[in-house]
């Protein structure tokens, strides 16, 4: 690898007002971020995603159902993943999951259609991309019994460094944002400081989750450079370590091609 870059595995550039798709690209590669990966949240954003990543050469997307979305959920979906999943642009599904923390009158239909998303990314051979917000155990359980063989990325995590241990035991990857940079953040600063480097990735969740120093504005790509910075000064090494190692974990992780 010739020159050092950042790749953001989870950011919802479809989402980030402030600033046009091209004006959010620019931005990120002026910040030596090389590839951006767009995840789907809603049913109806499917089209949207495959659409967009497909416009632009840096950008790749995961197609799935957000679990606070899961109501909307309909099994049509499945063929129309499956057809778009044949472009090399798509390169998960996600973000899929568990959410328990704004309404757990529906957990059961989340455990369903999260079961059904990783069904489909086993049958077409991709990772899955985990949204795991207050659901630690159940999403932990769900995943060892019917994932067969597609790489588990657990996207923004927010468990403790005994579950992120709990997980690495498996081989999935950890993906830590902007929060690690929060200063009352210690958990995730604990984490940051834990996790093996082979099975770390970064990320931005943009437009939410802004790092700090920018904390309160809206996120976009760009500013993923300010987490490596903060994992980087958390493990006492270089960001050029953290850029390098990550990057390289993303293009393993979701098959992507060397810059």
């Amino acid at each position: 690898m010739n020159e050092t870059y950042l790749i953001d595995t989870h950011s919802h550039v479809d989402m980030i007002a402030g600033l046009s798709t091209e004006d959010v690209l620019e931005n990120a590669y002026a910040n030596g971020v090389r590839k951006i990966i767009v995840p789907c949240a809603y049913p109806k954003d499917v089209d949207k995603i495959y659409e967009l990543v497909n416009k632009y050469d840096n950008l790749y997307g995961l197609l799935g159902v957000h679990p606070s979305e899961a109501r909307d959920w309909d099994d049509s979906l499945i063929e129309k993943i499956k057809k778009y999943a044949s472009s090399p642009k798509i390169v998960g599904i996600g973000e899929i999951g568990l959410d328990y923390y704004w309404d757990k009158s529906f957990n059961d239909v989340q455990k369903e259609v999260f079961i059904k998303q990783i069904k489909l990314a086993n049958e077409l051979g991709l990772p899955v991309c985990v949204h795991d917000r207050e659901a630690h155990k159940d999403s932990f359980d769900i995943l060892k019994k019917y994932n067969e063989g597609s790489p588990v990325v657990m996207h923004c995590f927010s468990g403790s460094v005994e579950f992120a241990r709990e997980c690495i035991k498996e081989g999935w990857y950890l993906a830590l944002g902007g929060v690690v940079t929060f200063k009352n953040a210690v958990k995730m600063k604990e984490v940051a400081e834990d996790i093996p480097l082979d099975k770390l990735l970064l990320e931005t969740d943009a437009p939410y989750l802004t790092p700090v120093p920018f904390r309160g504005k809206e996120n976009r790509p760009a500013y993923v450079r300010f987490v490596a910075e903060e994992i980087a000064k958390i493990r006492g090494v270089s960001f050029n370590e953290i850029a390098q190692a990550t990057s390289e974990n993303a293009e393993k992780v979701f098959n992507l091609e060397k810059s």
